[in-house]
């Protein structure tokens, strides 16, 4: 599954990743070995997430991100 990262806020791709896998917020965290503490925070825009994190994550569970530069 493709994501457009232009098209979504840095949060919804977290919450978007977790919904598509079927996961609880307590099972994607263990998938990802990151707390639930941390997904929580990141779907609620209360912390931001590193890029790396995002990629791994994607890598992890067979998303593809894109990141396309916006026309002007």
């Amino acid at each position: 599954m493709e994501i457009d990262t232009n098209k979504y806020d840095a949060n919804e791709i977290i919450r978007f990743m977790r919904d598509a896998t079927n996961l609880s917020q307590i099972e994607f965290a263990k998938s990802i070995g990151k707390s639930k503490d941390w997904v929580r925070k990141n779907e609620y825009g209360i912390s931001n997430y590193y890029f790396k994190d995002l990629i791994a994550i994607a890598k992890k569970h067979g998303f593809i991100i894109t990141i396309k530069k916006e026309e002007k």
